[in-house]
């Protein structure tokens, strides 16, 4: 049972001028779903349940599934080492990494993001140009020139490149494109019907823009690739979301037996609060599994707690605005996260 006092979430709408949709799934119920901001500021377009927002790095766990599919199909094997897919192309990843390794986040290669550093949500990180961006090939350039920083296997670290180099592999082992092949082995497997990867320079009517911060128009377009990749980037509606957690824990997307070594936890991660098992966060302290975006216009986070079949989504298109309100909802979850937690990236 999940119980949360209008003011409390209030509070957390305001805090950070929430602006985006959040909802709670049980089972086939709707139990919350509140709308606010815009999806289009200039415009005064407001933000609807339909509307498609864009998750940042929540869409890493299908970039993991659709290699995932492609293990399955015995394409791919995760002991399988990633330089002879490679080539010549980005020789400063170590020969030693596997798949596994990235899929991990512990192969140790130089990441094009410093996720350790102190920069700005809203710096500008990319030198390749943005609208070259949007195939997995042209993606090398970004991604060359970072240096190892640990042999593989040694820890965990998050690197945003390696999900990339996913995607690239993923394209030169089945022949598919990145993109296309999570539509055909991730989203129509599980039946999601708005789910995909879009252009910014080409939204359709019911995506939302990306804003910087709370009250002006200024977008993420000139901060982000054009269209998103293996590291991110995909839209997402909070229905999809749902759907989609119920697909993957009934064995609709890959088997029950890849399920579980995905979500089987690997690290502990207590900066964030939480574990890492193959694509997916895992609770710290119980067994919801979590999906989690924070970029130059995105802030994002869907939790599903499997054994009450409940799905907590927040998906804010703005940098910030998801957090306050994705801490009221973690307190909200009724026998699966007790107590408050001190920071605002606390795990549900």
């Amino acid at each position: 049972m999940i119980s949360l006092a209008s003011e409390t979430l209030d509070a957390a709408v305001l805090a950070e001028s929430f602006t985006g949709v959040l909802t709670i799934d049980v089972g086939e119920t709707r139990t919350l779903e509140r709308c606010h901001g815009f999806a289009n500021r200039a415009l005064e377009v407001p933000i609807l349940p339909s509307t498609r927002i864009a998750a940042a790095s929540g869409s890493k766990g299908f970039t993991a599934l659709a290699i995932m599919r492609l293990v399955e199909m015995g394409v791919l094997g995760l002991t399988d080492l990633v330089r002879p897919i490679l080539g010549q192309d980005l020789p400063l990843i170590d020969g030693a990494v596997t798949i596994e390794h990235l899929l991990t986040h512990t192969s140790g290669m130089g990441d094009y993001i410093d996720e350790d550093g102190d920069g700005g949500i809203d710096d500008y990180i990319f030198s390749t140009p943005l609208h070259e961006l949007a195939e997995t090939e042209a993606f090398l350039p970004a991604l060359d020139g970072f240096p190892q920083k640990f042999p593989p296997g040694e820890r965990f670290s998050y690197c945003n490149g390696g999900y990339v180099v996913l995607a690239l592999i993923a394209e030169r082992a089945s022949g598919q494109g990145f993109h296309e092949l999570v539509r055909t082995e991730v989203c129509d497997r599980a039946g999601l019907v708005d789910s995909a990867f879009l252009r910014s320079d080409d939204l359709p009517a019911d995506a939302a823009l990306g804003y910087l911060d709370e009250d002006s128009n200024r977008t993420n377009v000139l901060h982000l690739p054009v269209q998103g990749n293996g590291d991110g980037g995909m839209y997402f509606t909070a229905d999809d979301l749902h759907r989609f957690w119920t697909a993957l824990l009934e064995g609709r997307i890959v088997s029950d037996q890849t399920v579980a070594e995905m979500i089987r936890p690997r690290f502990d991660v207590p900066s964030e609060r939480k574990r890492y098992g193959m694509g997916f966060w895992l609770g710290s302290r119980n067994s919801s599994l979590v999906l989690e975006g924070y970029d130059a216009g995105a802030s994002f986070r869907t939790t599903h707690i499997p054994e009450s079949r409940t799905t907590v989504t927040v998906l804010g298109n703005s940098s910030e605005g998801a957090w306050p309100v994705i801490a009221a909802l973690a307190d909200a979850i009724d026998g699966t996260v007790r107590g408050k937690f001190p920071d605002e990236h606390a795990s549900l």
